[in-house]
């Protein structure tokens, strides 16, 4: 890993260590293996435990990995005879959210999606995953190019927000997310979405409003960025791991309280320990929740999905 976090420090010296054993046994009579798998025996168990335990503010910073595969990684390793397609055919074409045409283990399926970049390079070109209103145009016009051809729509969810700049505002941010969202409510085939990192504020929803919502296991999904939250609530930045914590964005939070379908599991030390696994997973997830759904009728298929997420907004009694 290129990257490591405060919390996987002492990981990291464990493994550190192993690693200098190893060094040393090579070409020597000195035997190590004892010793080596001590070692590594400690550091499994570290992993193990601080996994076991994360904060949603660590959490939040696990779905933040630079090292966790983005939207390019899981089309290499998910997608075959991969055509992208560009342009939302009014203003011109947004790098923050990708999409085109593929197959899923045989299955052809439109796939849309956010992607951050990997370097320096990278994310300054697809503006860290923050799309502006020529994205969601593009987003709508291939969801109805889907469903024209009767295709199912993947979406893999991973923005820190839409890009809040002048130049979204003056192009029609906020109808554009409301239009993505309406065009996801209105769609007559398969919808299925997976947030595999963040999926901060409307710029997620726009293309999460779907029948089956999965979510990676150290993903968030939250209304507003815990930073964000923060500097509304507090004032400060500091406050940010509070923010997490009454923002209740992990996962499993989301599973409890009804506003996601399933959490997929990650490798244990996080999809960046595991990228091909996790890729994998995601795949399968992809894979059972299309067979589920793909035999509705379309017009109960959208009935369905349009009663779920107006459940969601219903008063429970506490």
């Amino acid at each position: 890993m290129s990257s490591l976090l405060d919390f996987e420090k002492p990981i990291a010296e464990l493994e550190g260590k192993v690693k200098e054993l190893r060094h040393l046994a090579t070409g020597s009579d000195l035997d190590l293996q004892e010793e080596i798998a001590k070692l590594e025996s400690r550091a499994a168990k570290l992993l193990s435990q601080t996994y076991a335990k994360l904060t949603p503010w660590q959490k939040t910073l696990v779905a933040r990995h630079p090292d966790r595969p983005h939207f390019k990684d899981y089309v290499a390793g998910l997608i075959e005879d991969w055509t992208p397609l560009a342009g939302d055919r009014a203003f011109s074409d947004d790098n923050a959210i990708q999409g085109g045409l593929g197959r899923i283990r045989g299955r052809s399926v439109v796939v849309i999606g956010h992607e951050k970049g990997h370097d320096t390079e990278t994310r300054v070109r697809h503006n860290f995953g923050m799309a502006r209103p020529e994205g969601y145009r593009k987003a709508m016009r291939l969801m109805r190019l889907a469903e024209q051809f009767g295709l199912p729509v993947v979406t893999l969810v991973d923005t820190p927000g839409a890009h809040p700049g002048v130049d979204a505002e003056e192009r029609g941010q906020a109808e554009a997310i409301a239009r993505s969202i309406e065009t996801c409510l209105s769609l007559e085939v398969p919808l299925v979405s997976v947030v595999v990192g963040e999926g901060a504020s409307g710029g997620a929803i726009a293309i999460a409003v779907a029948d089956r919502i999965l979510m990676l296991e150290h993903s968030i999904y939250p209304v507003i960025s815990p930073e964000g939250c923060a500097a509304i609530l507090w004032r400060a930045n500091d406050k940010a791991p509070e923010a997490a914590e009454a923002l209740k964005l992990t996962a499993q939070d989301l599973l409890a309280m009804g506003l996601i379908d399933a959490v997929v599991e990650e490798p244990l030390g996080g999809a960046h320990r595991g990228r091909a696994t996790t890729i994998g997973r995601v795949g399968d997830a992809i894979e059972k929740h299309l067979s589920e759904i793909e035999a509705l009728d379309r017009g109960d298929l959208r009935r369905s999905r349009r009663e779920k997420f107006i459940r969601m907004g219903q008063p429970v009694e506490v």
